[in-house]
């Protein structure tokens, strides 16, 4: 049990919900029957735990030279050896769960997955850090549409307001960890940028993706937009106004990303809440 415990705290827990959660409200929104909900949101789950246990995984031997004690390899709760066996099951799990939704979305989750791989294995050393981030979660929505039996790609709007979450998410993400990473050789964006200019940035986001919603589910006719759609906007408007002042009045934590996660969440129920219009 202390193994299954470390490594589920080597997945990036919250991130993993939150993104799982994400995938289960799109495949809600665009309709999937219950059988196709229930597989997207198993490879989108196993997708997630190889995503952060294979990012734990490569951070070892780093976190243990700034002294990490809240990473389980790092604190040698479990081998580097077993959590890259999990991490590639996790990856083959992932791939296998996605199979039956079709070729389209195996080969999308397949480039989502590749995509965060490559960031965990050296780009986020590099300034094109965000880029990994702008793929995967551009291509996001598009999981839950072309797990559709008549399968699409998902709305222009999708691939804007998912890449612009997924700014958000990597400049709040990497904030508290900033002076650690530069002492072990790691400068992505955030770092060269600074803290508040990466913060003031990922508000931005987090804006944008929630206009994107708002605007491209009505097709711009933002009188057809139900209440509860202009109700969780306000949220996220709200998340976004306070990860800013957050930004400029205090020094960067780890509440910054919490609240980037929240954005999340809500930006999926506005989705549900407005139509689902993304497989559109």
């Amino acid at each position: 049990m202390k193994v299954v415990r470390a490594l589920w705290g080597s997945t990036h827990p919250g991130p993993t919900l939150v993104v799982t959660g994400l995938a289960l409200a799109l495949g809600i929104a665009v309709g999937l029957d219950a059988g196709r909900l229930v597989l997207l949101t198993l490879a989108v789950f196993a997708g997630q735990l190889s995503i952060g246990l294979s990012n734990d995984a490569i951070d070892a031997p780093r976190d243990r030279a700034v002294g990490r004690t809240d990473k389980p390899i790092a604190r040698g709760d479990v081998s580097e050896r077993v959590a890259w066996g999990a991490a590639i099951g996790a990856l083959a799990a992932a791939l296998v769960f996605s199979a039956p939704l079709g070729f389209g979305m195996l080969a999308a989750h397949a480039l989502f997955l590749a995509s965060a791989w490559a960031y965990n294995a050296g780009l986020k050393a590099t300034p094109f850090s965000i880029v990994p981030f702008l793929v995967s979660f551009g291509i996001f929505p598009s999981l839950a549409t072309l797990a559709l039996p008549d399968p699409r790609i998902a709305a222009a709007w999708g691939w804007i307001a998912g890449a612009a979450l997924g700014a958000a998410v990597h400049l709040t993400n990497v904030l508290p960890d900033l002076e650690d990473d530069r002492r072990t050789g790691v400068r992505g964006l955030p770092h060269r940028i600074g803290a508040r200019a990466s913060a003031v940035l990922a508000a931005g986001g987090i804006l944008a993706g929630a206009v994107a919603v708002l605007v491209g589910s009505s097709g711009g006719m933002l009188g057809s937009v139900p209440l509860l759609g202009w109700v969780f906007f306000a949220g996220v408007v709200l998340v976004a106004v306070a990860t800013a002042v957050l930004a400029l009045v205090r020094p960067p934590t780890r509440t910054l990303f919490r609240l980037v996660m929240l954005a999340a969440l809500l930006l999926a129920a506005q989705l549900v809440a407005t139509g689902g219009a993304v497989a559109a």
